[in-house]
């Protein structure tokens, strides 16, 4: 039977899918545009990755699911039983996905609680997780949407690209654009701040900015029991490296997982981006789905 709470996001979280299937969770998907086709963040290029698209087909272009797919997500969360829904997305500075689920959910026969993670990947999908899992037990709509800012609140997200131009073509970069210029060819480590990518760090060399990128994960995690999900694009032997070193530095690590980003993300961020979310509190991902 499902709770009476639904609960949806939008593509951009990254689930693993087995969490998505165990969970019930609704995913509603932004959408690219690669050589003039469009297609949902949630569907592959057909014949090549994602990386291999945007080095050899260029400009890829991305936008946020227009209201009417919010309106029927909700539509259908309430035709299966569910009497009330919380919605959580990618942070509105980021992208009107939010403003569109909320304007969706004035066209739901169900209330509806939209909930701005403030932030992207995996530090949306904590949050969506934790909205799941107090829905699991029978938490109340408003409890739901308060488990999913609690954990918002408390996740830490870095990243590191291998460059500047992908971010600097979407116009994501936010307070980045301080490193533009002469800067495009420095290793640059980036976090999210207020909802913004913000610059953290600048350094030299891909190998010194994923040890540094390392070791500010170890430093956010502390010794309390954490959460981790490393994030990639293109990168799989470094994500899974990273993954490693991770496993044996983090003291009351719980859980671990690597997720390749999709469409939607890798077009501002490009091939060799890795991320490094950090979630404090009981522990969501299910090793055993």
């Amino acid at each position: 039977m499902s709770p009476p709470v639904a609960v949806v996001t939008d593509s951009t979280a990254y689930l693993p899918p087995e969490e998505i299937s165990r969970r019930g969770i609704v995913v509603v998907p932004l959408q690219m545009v690669v050589g003039g086709r469009p297609l949902d963040d949630t569907a592959w290029i057909e014949g090549a990755s994602m990386g291999d698209a945007l080095r050899e087909r260029g400009q890829v272009t991305t936008s946020m699911p227009a209201p009417r797919r919010f309106a029927d997500a909700y539509a259908e969360a309430a035709a299966r039983g569910a009497t009330g829904i919380v919605s959580i997305h990618l942070s509105a500075e980021m992208s009107g996905t939010v403003e569109a689920a909320r304007a969706g959910a004035e066209h739901s026969p169900v209330p509806v609680d939209v909930v701005d993670s403030r932030s992207i990947a995996m530090g949306l999908g904590f949050p969506v997780l934790a909205a799941a899992s107090a829905a699991a037990r029978g938490a109340t709509r408003t409890e739901v949407a308060d488990a999913a800012r609690r954990r918002a609140e408390s996740v830490r997200s870095f990243f590191y690209v291998d460059t500047l131009e992908y971010l600097r073509r979407g116009g994501r970069i936010g307070a980045a654009e301080t490193l533009l210029g002469s800067a495009l060819m420095i290793k640059p480590i980036l976090h999210i701040s207020d909802g913004t990518i913000v610059p953290l760090e600048k350094v030299r060399t891909a190998s010194r900015a994923i040890a540094r990128l390392e070791d500010l994960a170890v430093e956010a995690a502390g010794t309390g029991p954490v959460e981790v999900a490393v994030q990639h694009l293109a990168t799989q032997s470094r994500a899974d490296t990273l993954a490693a070193r991770l496993r044996r530095r983090v003291p009351a690590l719980a859980d671990i997982i690597v997720v390749e980003v999709g469409p939607v993300i890798g077009a501002h961020v490009g091939p060799g981006m890795l991320g490094i979310t950090i979630s404090a509190g009981e522990p969501l991902v299910s090793t055993n789905p």
